[in-house]
């Protein structure tokens, strides 16, 4: 599992772990690390060239102690200090070292170490620092904790931020590395471990040892109603598709049977399909809504007469209330329509809106993006980050509706059947895309094999 914490959390730990050490211990563990992803980035360390952006804070200070240290090992290492103030004991370290300080780089560095603003920032970068990120544009970055001018506790940016190459963090991931729209600006993730104890995460990612542990599998006495059988009410005469796709994403092995209720016509095709889907009968979950049209408000009124845990995506969003589904699946503009706010606030804060959402309508939350969101009630939540950009295609979402619906019959909780389900999906798209473009139908035909893979 990927943890991720809060600014608050991280301090607390880190002072209760300075207590214990001699001082300027931390700092210098930091240091280390950030010099070595450095010279990783770099390839060598002799005669290459580091500019630092330094600010008033501990992660100018870090990155300080980091020049020193690059300094040290034949990098020409310059330091731009974009504050009246700079932590003192690194800055003369790096002189020491032979590094220099400067107004302006004296010439194009070949790496930026991002040291302007520590975790507790808010809102977007001052004026001097935007303007020293604009004239070192193309130079890769490598942020200190966090790209400076992001929200790091809620992943939201607001204004001008660091655009990272590599982002060295300290002890625990920050919420904003997992969170968009912020974690796009962290580039790839290094933790260097200092020592922290840190309590429950804010935020975490299910690894595929997390999948594996949570995979329902049948046991050698299963027989296929034990495994849990799911039932889907969705398509309609004018959206036959979502009904095939929702099929789809349910009929992949998770559970031990699929119920397809629905007009005449779409059920033949379905099952032209899917000759292993039946009709009508017992199921222990609903997935409902998917291309439903004007009747997905009736056929969420029947699914939740049988008193299973429903699964309600698309149409049928608009139609639920609190209380009664399992898990709600909503894309941006789906949740904004339920809340009654604007999409593009939904994209600008992703994490707030979706525990806003889990809270009121009481269900789990999946509100799908490139970094899918899934939220609990309580405020308990998981970010997903599996699958390509090429996962953005049409019906796409009804796959994981009947996905999520196969794994919360064959018994997880509705958590972790949306967390396993989004998991998987974005892995079966990554199979299936193969660096290249897919469509939905793909992405189910690929579950399997992931399955297969992650249970090896």
């Amino acid at each position: 599992m990927l943890h991720a914490h809060t600014v608050e959390q991280v301090r607390a730990a880190e002072a209760e772990l300075m207590a214990r050490l001699p001082e300027g211990t931390l700092m210098q563990r930091a240091a280390a690390g950030l010099a070595a992803a450095v010279l990783d980035l770099l390839g060598s360390a002799y005669g290459r060239r580091v500019l630092l952006l330094v600010g008033s804070g501990d992660n100018g200070g870090d990155a300080l102690f980091a020049g020193a240290l690059l300094a040290r090992r034949g990098v020409a290492v310059e330091a731009w200090l974009l504050s009246s103030r700079a932590h003192e004991g690194g800055l003369a370290a790096l002189l020491r070292a032979g590094g220099r300080r400067v107004d302006r780089p004296s010439r194009r560095p070949e790496v930026v170490l991002d040291g302007i603003v520590g975790i507790g920032g808010r809102g977007g970068l001052r004026s001097e620092a935007a303007d020293a990120l604009k004239l070192l544009h193309g130079v890769p970055v490598v942020a200190v904790d966090a790209p400076s001018g992001v929200d790091v506790d809620t992943g939201e940016v607001d204004g001008d931020h660091v655009e990272a190459a590599v982002t060295v963090t300290f002890g625990t991931r920050k919420v904003c590395h997992l969170v968009d729209p912020a974690a796009q600006a962290c580039g790839a993730v290094h933790l260097v471990d200092i020592g922290l104890t840190l309590p429950e995460p804010a935020v975490e990612a299910l690894q595929p040892e997390d999948v594996a542990a949570l995979l329902p599998r049948p046991g050698l006495e299963s027989q296929k109603y034990a495994r849990g059988v799911v039932g889907v009410r969705a398509g309609s005469a004018e959206y036959p598709g979502a009904a095939l796709l929702s099929v789809s994403g349910a009929n992949t092995g998770l559970c031990g049977m699929v119920r397809y209720v629905g007009e005449e016509a779409v059920a033949h095709t379905v099952r032209e399909q899917h000759p292993e889907v039946v009709g009508a009968g017992r199921v222990q979950a609903w997935v409902v809504g998917s291309g439903g049209g004007e009747h997905a408000g009736d056929e969420l009124r029947a699914a939740l007469e049988h008193g299973v845990p429903v699964v309600a995506d698309a149409d049928a969003l608009s139609h639920v209330e609190p209380g009664q589904a399992a898990v709600l699946t909503p894309h941006a503009g789906e949740l904004a329509a339920m809340l009654d706010e604007e999409r593009d606030d939904v994209e600008a804060r992703p994490l707030h809106f979706a525990r806003l959402a889990a809270e009121r309508y009481d269900a789990v939350v999946l509100l799908k993006g490139r970094r899918t969101v899934i939220a609990r009630p309580d405020g308990r939540t998981r970010v997903n980050t599996t699958g390509p950009s090429w996962l953005a295609t049409a019906g796409a979402g009804d796959v994981l509706g009947g996905l999520v619906g196969a794994l919360l019959a064959a018994g997880l909780p509705a958590y972790d059947a949306a967390s396993v389900g989004a998991w998987l999906h974005g892995a079966a798209a990554t199979l299936a895309s193969d660096g290249g473009p897919i469509t939905a139908s793909e992405v189910a035909l690929a579950v399997p094999e992931v399955v297969r893979e992650v249970l090896g």
